[in-house]
Formats: C-alpha cells, sequence, structure tokens
C-alpha cells in the first residue's frame, strides 16, 4: 500500500465548467504555473454552449507533449449539476488528494504546494480551502462557514452576523469571532477550492447528487465531520474567485455574468432547494416539526424575494 501511494500523483484537480470559457482559460494557465509538478487536471463539462468545449481542447493539444502534467477533457451532453459530475471527475482522478476547484478562479503559484504540504502534516484532516479571496479583496465566506443550523441561519439571513461580526452567539454561521490570519479548524468549505484527502472522500461516498448546484459542499463537509475528519482553513495560502459567473445571480460579480434570466431563474431555486434538501437530511430529526415548518417557510421567503430582485 505504501508503495501504491508514492506511485500515485500528489494530486488530481477536477474543475466543472458550465459557460466559463473566458474565465477556464485563465484558471487552466494559472494551474499550469503552479510549483507543484505532480498533478493532473480533469475538466467536466457540463454541455455549455459558449465555445468552452473547444477552447479545452485546443488547450489541450497547445500543451500536448509540453507539459508533464496531464489534461483531460470529459464533455457531457446535457447538464448533469455540479455534484454528479464532480463525481465523473473522480473516476478518472488517481492523486492522493483531490481538489476540486471552480473553473472562475485564479491559482497563485504557492498554492497547491502549500496546501498538499499541509495536507500531509496531519493524517485527521479530511478537506481544506485555502484564503478564497473576491474580487474586492474581501473573503468569499463560503469558504469559512460554520453550519447552516436554524438559529445559525437566521442569525445570518437576518443580518445579526453582520452587526456582530465577532459575537460568537450571532456569527456561529460566518465564524467571524476566528483569527483569519492563523491556521484553524472550521465546520465547512466551499465548492471554489475544496481539497479532500481521497481516504476521508471515500469514506464518505464522494458528493450526494440529491444536490443540483448549492448546498452539496456543506453536505460533504457534514458527512466528512461525521466520520471524524477535520477541515481546516489554511490562510498563507490564497486564489481568487470571480464567483457566481455561471449562475449570475451573485451581486459582486453580476456585471461579468453572461447567465441568462432563465439560467439565472434555475440557479435561484437550485440554491433554495438545496437548503431544503440539507435541513431534511441532517436537522428534521434533531427539531421539532414546528421548526421545520418555520425554516420552509422562512426559505420559501427567501426564495420569493430573490426571485423578485432578478
Amino acid at each position: 500500500m505504501r508503495m501504491l501511494l508514492k506511485n500515485m500523483l500528489d494530486l488530481s484537480i477536477v474543475i466543472v465548467n458550465f459557460n466559463a470559457k473566458e474565465y477556464l482559460k485563465k484558471c487552466l494557465d494559472s494551474i499550469f504555473e503552479s510549483k507543484l509538478e505532480n498533478f493532473e487536471v480533469i475538466v467536466v463539462d457540463n454541455f455549455s454552449k459558449d465555445g468552452s468545449v473547444e477552447e479545452i481542447k485546443s488547450y489541450i493539444k497547445r500543451i500536448a507533449n509540453k507539459q508533464a502534467c496531464s489534461l483531460v477533457l470529459l464533455e457531457n451532453k446535457k447538464n448533469t449539476g455540479f455534484s454528479a459530475a464532480n463525481n465523473q471527475g473522480i473516476k478518472k482522478a488517481t492523486g492522493r488528494y483531490i481538489l476540486f476547484l471552480n473553473p472562475d478562479t485564479i491559482v497563485y503559484p504557492n498554492t497547491f504546494k502549500i496546501m498538499v504540504d499541509f495536507m500531509d502534516k496531519d493524517k485527521n484532516v479530511g478537506a481544506a480551502t485555502c484564503k478564497v479571496l473576491l474580487l474586492n479583496g474581501e473573503l468569499d465566506d463560503s469558504s469559512h462557514r460554520g453550519f447552516p443550523t436554524p438559529w445559525n441561519s437566521f442569525s445570518y439571513f437576518l443580518g445579526l452576523s453582520k452587526l456582530f461580526p465577532k459575537s460568537k452567539l450571532f456569527s456561529e454561521y460566518t465564524l467571524g469571532f476566528l483569527d483569519l490570519s492563523k491556521i484553524h479548524e472550521i465546520d465547512s468549505l466551499g465548492g471554489a477550492f475544496m481539497l479532500v484527502r481521497r481516504q476521508a472522500g471515500e469514506k464518505v461516498g464522494w458528493w450526494d447528487e440529491d444536490y443540483f448546484f448549492y448546498g452539496e459542499d456543506i453536505d460533504f463537509c457534514f458527512r466528512l465531520k461525521e466520520k471524524g475528519w477535520k477541515i481546516y482553513f489554511v490562510p498563507n495560502a490564497s486564489i481568487l474567485h470571480h464567483k457566481g459567473l455561471s449562475s449570475g445571480i451573485k451581486s459582486h460579480s453580476k456585471h461579468l455574468s453572461h447567465a441568462d434570466l432563465e439560467t439565472q431563474k434555475a440557479a435561484t431555486v437550485a440554491r433554495y432547494d438545496a437548503m431544503k434538501i440539507f435541513y431534511r437530511k441532517h436537522y428534521s430529526k434533531k427539531y421539532s416539526r414546528l421548526m421545520g415548518f418555520l425554516v420552509n417557510t422562512f426559505i420559501n421567503l427567501k426564495f420569493w424575494i430573490s426571485l423578485k430582485k432578478l
């Protein structure tokens, strides 16, 4: 077994792409400028209509015989969703660690090496993320989260976590009371940059395909924690995340997205469906029926408000 692990690649990078052609190319450029040498890239395209497939095929030709690392394209004939496409990529992955990376990210040269070295030092870490920065320089809050219990969710959506960002009572979802300059354990990280130990992923059966888009990363982390794995935030490595380009529903990147109204509506439906799925799977038996009714009513209200804003 030790000999087998030595012969494995350090890192398999799985990228699920949907209509992110322009940014995917920049992402791949940054990946192949990395200081980590022993890795492979698997791009799963979810039936993009923007010429992404042609761009990736052209990219593969350009780097043929020039890069020691491989780049593989898997083409889907329909949009299978984020979870299903990631599971598809995993079947081709050979690395000791699997990095789930969004196509609208830019990776800095030392990031992969720092993160792999960190994972190698603690065998109890099932998954880790780096500092994921948005275009405005702020931290992508999905990379540093607690779990969305009813109280944590209400505190977040009612704005209490913004009013009291350092309060453990009100900011348990954003974990704003923790020191972002230091490495520390968290509950959940985001799918934009999610480095997973192969053994940990196999223990939980990888991604839950009941989630189409949104929520699957929190669910993944929840199941890792249930199995006793640790999840860490490592701020001495970082990436840039344009966030929301495929969905077109994030305010900070909406002006950069080419998503049409139909795509925005579908993404909004998937987002709030994910909240209901997560509550049903992980909290419905822990809380009363009344709490379940209140949670679902609140989600429906937020969904209606979000649709009106499109």
